[in-house]
């Protein structure tokens, strides 16, 4: 099973909401990312005939769908916002689907009801109405019901964005069990990059209605091919400094970077720092240090997120384990190692990487 979007083009109210969208995916899971507006609900209605684009074809498994009515296709969806109706019990809302297609065996459908809601975790719910559940009850009846009946491609769009941590966590790990052997084509939307990398599905980066990049999620993260593929596949948000490069070195705001030469041709470049990659304590003896002033500290329990004043008014943020207590207006030191720095040109096109042995995902 295939899924090609072949030259997609979407344009509403004078706005190119997707432009020269060319992507080919196979059966199995496949995960979208993308910030917000970036067109990821616009190419899901597309590949579900629910948008038809302005120019460009839909291809499902050799078939040109791109003028066929979704009711026509096999296709389901799964919004961010759940729906389900409200006049039926839990176990009408999943049967509905299997219900309606005359293929699926009646004698299947009680036993396929109650194995998607075991799932699910709502097995015990079957009997109850929408209005007597909780959101999160409410949103996995809704995504039950799209995975009930087994459909050439299925899509989810931001499905567990509303539910609380720990349940999304324990989802995210049933749907990727379920969906590993699927024999339909997956495709999830998700804009948190901690799920992308959970999932550890091939991945596509969408940014202002554009495909940034495909590939291994996981080679993404530690290699970015440019600065907006490391900026959505980051949070919290990278850390930006401007820098000159020259004779091997990279100078910024005052402080010297030692590079590797092929990783910092002469000219203006961009550091990109992710935020747990910034101490307060020396690490190792190639550290770099910057002067700084703490301005604010904010404490989530497990991180401390230590915002300090540069030289030239710039910013950085810290990542610190745990609850660490500051003063606003201290002085401080922040330390980073120059080898786990991303390096972008002018243009946000990364310099050569280092060389993958000394690649951390983690890092």
């Amino acid at each position: 099973m295939t899924l090609i979007l072949d030259g997609v083009r979407v344009r509403q109210r004078g706005e190119t909401w997707l432009e020269d969208i060319d992507l080919e995916l196979p059966n199995g899971m496949t995960t979208l990312i993308g910030p917000l507006a970036a067109g990821k609900t616009t190419l899901m209605r597309v590949a579900a005939g629910l948008l038809p684009p302005t120019s460009g074809r839909v291809v499902v498994n050799g078939r040109d769908v791109t003028s066929v009515s979704v009711r026509k296709r096999s296709v389901a969806f799964v919004y961010q916002q759940f729906i389900n109706y409200p006049s039926l019990s839990v176990y009408e809302n999943i049967a509905s689907p299997l219900r309606l297609d005359p293929s699926f065996p009646r004698r299947e459908i009680d036993r396929r009801v109650r194995e998607i809601a075991e799932i699910m975790g709502i097995g015990d719910l079957l009997d109850r109405r929408p209005e007597e559940l909780s959101g999160g009850q409410q949103q996995r009846t809704a995504i039950a019901r799209a995975l009930a009946r087994p459909v050439d491609v299925l899509l989810l769009d931001e499905p567990l964005a509303n539910l609380d941590y720990k349940l999304r966590e324990q989802l995210r790990a049933d749907l990727r069990d379920m969906f590993a052997g699927s024999a339909g084509v997956v495709l999830y939307s998700t804009a948190d990059p901690a799920e992308a990398l959970g999932f550890a599905a091939p991945t596509v980066v969408l940014g202002e209605g554009r495909i940034q990049h495909t590939g291994d999620v996981a080679e993404m993260y530690d290699r970015p091919p440019t600065l907006a593929v490391a900026a959505t596949l980051s949070d919290p948000p990278l850390n930006l400094l401007p820098g000159l490069a020259h004779e091997g070195r990279i100078d910024c705001l005052g402080v010297c970077f030692p590079v590797p030469g092929e990783r910092a041709p002469a000219g203006r470049v961009v550091l990109g720092v992710r935020p747990h990659q910034v101490t307060i304590e020396r690490t190792g003896p190639g550290d770099v240090e910057f002067p700084a002033e703490i301005r604010l500290a904010e404490v989530t329990g497990s991180a401390t997120f230590l915002h300090l004043l540069l030289p030239g008014s710039r910013h950085l943020v810290a990542q610190l384990e745990g609850t660490r207590l500051f003063t606003p207006g201290q002085p401080a030191t922040a330390y980073v190692d120059p080898s786990r720095v991303l390096i972008f040109d002018e243009a946000g096109v990364s310099l050569p990487a280092r060389p993958a042995a000394e690649a951390d995902l983690h890092g």
